[in-house]
């Protein structure tokens, strides 16, 4: 069974900056084109930012020159940087492939901002 683990989530106020960490046991990880989504109440949950095996990277509008997606290949691990953070980047945030995504999803870790 693959595992996604994400953490780093939490509270922080508004303008403040979160890094995200998402662990994955797929072995062929260094292969695999990877993304954020994230969830928020009463929503669906929606694509946050990509990043391809040789990194390349795009993002959402609403979170564009605030986030920055990384991947380190050696620790089988994707990051997802936020800075300015904003009321409604409140969400479960998650790491899965992409742009073919498993029927299976970790736990996400939630960020709460508060303005």
């Amino acid at each position: 069974q693959v595992q996604l683990v994400e953490s780093g989530g939490g509270l922080v106020q508004a303008g403040g900056s979160r890094r995200l960490s998402c662990a994955t046991s797929r072995s062929i990880f260094r292969l695999l084109a990877m993304a954020w989504y994230r969830q928020a109440p009463g929503k669906q949950r929606e694509l946050v930012a990509t990043i391809t095996s040789g990194g390349s990277t795009n993002y959402a509008d609403s979170v564009k020159g605030r986030f920055t997606i990384s991947r380190d290949n050696a620790k089988n691990t994707v990051y997802l940087q936020m800075n300015s953070l904003k009321a409604e980047d409140t969400a479960v945030y998650y790491c899965n492939e992409w742009p073919r995504v498993p029927n299976y999803w970790g736990q996400g870790t939630q960020v709460t901002v508060s303005s």
